[in-house]
């Protein structure tokens, strides 16, 4: 067995939310982390102290007690995995890991029994549910009566609001009330915020970006709580998860960042982070309240009682402090201005977007986070109105994509080489893609730099700025070049061609002249045509020669066919051929070279056949025969054409009803142009006629001349 044990798709019950992660058994710790927010729970082997195996609603899940009192629960682990984790729990943790049934009675009647942070409702020594009291926002009490309030998840469909338990007076000890005895057991654990006794220390009107407004913040030991004008928000550090430190991009202020999960509420609003704004220059003497000795035992040197300094840096370190959170700053990222930080928008709000170590930040309207494990593909896009800023696409793991638009053209190149660094998977790589396998070796080189998209964007604001000085320095230049006079006579005269109609319509008046003139016009939208290619002559296909022979994967098809289908009953043919293309990008490539040198034998054969076959002069006939076929086909062709054309010339000479128009009718002023057009066509296709005669009667003369 190895040293350590991993799961993914683990499940974590949050507040009635089902988060799901990954969990890992090591010899020195337990290690859960949340996919979704991202945070660590680590345990130490050494505090293990209960480990219990049960069936519950996604499968099997374990049961973990600490030595501390607290409680750890994960789901989602299969049937089959008990036997090894109960074998890695004896050689390495020294705890038994034991199956313990739930009771699905139904009944709504048994024991409340307290352990630690859980409330268990016990039926006949099985437990049939139990409710982490931290998840408890409210308790009260009725005559034999208590009533469990709890805290909402907005990432839940369904919540459960409250549990009511009927508690039963006590007949033994009439001393103590069992129904203040419940509630007091309730909120001994409970996550229920009760300002009680002195804050630690107070920062006055603290200018805050997210939620607004200026808040007087109160330090508590487990909780902050902000207080303001018309709203006060308690936070408690539980619900912490980062902590920020970010320098202003003017560097003269401050933004420090707390992320929370779950968030603060106001109404329908929620604020995920909470965002205070520092000036540099404001500086503050601070003096807890706590005596040095408490100091000193609680924070083990991180504070004293007295202290002084910037503003920002004593609300930071106080913070770090209570929470035991590291907190985060930016990286090497430095931008085309020096600063840490890219100056863009997000929704149509501007802010700032900060590359971290980890992931990115945008601050501040609205902050958003994103961790690098999170993020499927980053994407470089021109931008929208113009080309003198681009944006930055960021696309998760759960489809969500984030736009930072209206990036300055200079931020390019300092931004595509943070995120090639960081190896997250870029759309459009362009030119560096290619020079992927050399960036190694070629580290500090100055070609490594070179992007394509760069130096086109450079190109086109190139381009661009000369347009704009030369449009200022010729003036009303670029108009005079546009004369709609000038357009007009060439399109006439690129219609030259239909002179017939011109001549035939001198006599008419000047409705005419108005009819040639919107005909001119609307030639401006016909498009020549091109030139079809004329079809290139199959190959005539000799019949009597060899066949072929198969490629190494056809050879290989056919011998697997019908295992492909006694493998997958019911597929169709399209889906063989499929599965086929799969498994034989599978084979290895010693059962591959099996198949090529059995397709290299067949073609040595079909190459000695086809010499064999030449040699004894087969192929020439059948050639023979089928360029006769065509020549004669020509012929047939042509004096089909010659005898219709003489028929057409006989139906002239007679005329018909169909055909025949008195002269008074085919010189009216209207319809001069169009008879002028039939007869030019006419002409043509006489001329045509006589010249398809002439090589039609050509071959008959020379055969008379043989004979």
């Amino acid at each position: 067995m190895g040293d350590t044990l991993e799961f993914n798709e683990i499940y974590q019950e949050v507040k009635g939310s089902w988060n799901d992660g990954r969990l890992r058994f090591s010899k020195q710790n337990v290690v859960y982390k949340n996919n979704k927010t991202g945070k660590v729970d680590s345990i130490p082997a050494g505090e293990l102290s209960l480990a219990q195996w049960r069936r519950v609603c996604l499968g099997h899940g374990i049961k973990l007690g600490t030595s501390t009192g607290h409680v750890y629960k994960y789901d989602g682990f299969r049937d089959t995995d008990l036997e090894k984790i109960s074998e890695f729990f004896k050689a390495n943790y020294k705890v038994e890991l034991a199956e313990k049934d739930m009771c699905v009675k139904g009944w709504n009647w048994g024991t409340a029994k307290f352990s630690g942070p859980l409330l268990s409702f016990d039926i006949n020594d099985n437990s049939a549910f139990e409710i982490p009291l931290s998840n408890v926002s409210q308790c009260a009490t009725g005559k034999n009566e208590v009533t469990l309030e709890f805290h909402q998840n907005d990432d839940t469909e369904v919540s459960l609001m409250e549990v009511r338990f009927y508690v039963p007076p006590s007949q033994t000890d009439e001393r103590q009330d069992p129904v203040e005895a419940f509630a007091q057991n309730v909120l001994s654990k409970a996550d229920v915020i009760q300002a009680t006794g002195d804050a630690v220390c107070i920062f006055k009107e603290l200018q805050c970006l997210t939620p607004r407004g200026r808040y007087d913040i109160r330090i508590y030991p487990t909780f902050l709580h902000l207080h303001g004008k018309t709203f006060d928000y308690k936070i408690p550090y539980t619900t912490v998860l980062r902590l920020f430190l970010l320098p202003h991009k003017d560097q003269r202020q401050m933004f420090f960042v707390i992320s929370l999960d779950p968030p603060i509420k106001q109404g329908q609003t929620r604020y995920h982070f909470l965002i205070l704004l520092f000036s540099k220059e404001e500086d503050i003497s601070l003096t807890l309240n706590m005596s040095e000795e408490d100091v000193e035992r609680r924070f083990e040197g991180k504070l004293s009682k007295n202290m002084s300094g910037s503003l920002y840096e004593m609300v930071s370190r106080v913070m770090k402090a209570l929470v035991n959170r590291k907190i985060t700053v930016p990286g090497n990222f430095q931008g085309h201005s020096g600063a840490q930080c890219i100056t863009c928008s997000y929704k149509a709000s501007s802010g700032l977007l900060y590359p971290l170590e980890r992931g990115f930040i945008y601050v501040h309207k609205p902050p958003v986070h994103l961790r690098f494990e999170e993020i499927s593909c980053v994407n470089f896009a021109r931008g929208t109105t113009t080309t003198r800023s681009f944006d930055f696409e960021i696309e998760t793991k759960q489809g969500n994509q984030y736009t930072f638009s209206s990036i300055e053209r200079e931020e390019y190149g300092k931004l595509f080489d943070f995120v090639n660094a960081k190896k997250l998977n870029i759309k459009n790589r362009g030119f560096k893609e290619g020079m992927k396998g050399n960036a190694v070796d070629y580290s500090d080189s100055d070609e490594d730099q070179h992007d394509a998209y760069l130096e086109r964007m450079k190109a086109e604001g190139k381009i661009r700025e000369e347009g704009n000085d030369s449009d200022e320095s010729d003036g009303s230049g670029s108009d005079e070049s546009f004369n709609p006079g000038e357009e007009d006579d060439e399109i006439a005269e690129e219609y030259d061609s239909n002179a017939s109609a011109s001549e035939s319509s001198e006599e008419g008046d000047s409705d005419d002249e108005g009819a040639k003139k919107k005909k001119v016009k609307k030639a401006k939208v016909v498009k020549e045509r091109k030139e079809r290619k004329p079809r290139k002559e199959k190959k005539p296909k000799d019949s009597g020669g060899p066949k072929r022979p198969m490629s190494a994967y056809m050879l290989w098809l056919n011998s697997s066919r019908e295992r492909i289908k006694a493998e997958n009953p019911g597929i169709s043919v399209t889906e063989i051929s499929k599965k086929a293309g799969e498994m034989w990008r599978q084979l290895g490539k010693d059962e591959k070279e099996e198949w090529e040198t059995k397709a290299g034998e067949a073609k040595r054969q079909y190459d000695k056949a086809k010499k064999e076959y030449k040699e004894s002069g087969g192929g020439s006939s059948s050639t023979a025969k089928k360029e006769g076929k065509k020549s004669g086909g020509k012929k047939d062709e042509k004096k089909r054409k010659s005898a219709g054309g003489d028929k057409d010339r006989d139906r002239e000479r007679v005329g018909g009803n169909d055909s025949f128009k008195s002269r008074e009718f085919i010189e009216t002023s209207e319809d001069s142009s169009s008879d002028s057009d039939h007869k030019s066509k006419a002409k043509r296709k006489k001329d045509s006629d006589e010249e398809e005669e002439q090589a039609a009667s050509t071959p008959s003369s020379s055969a008379e001349e043989s004979d």
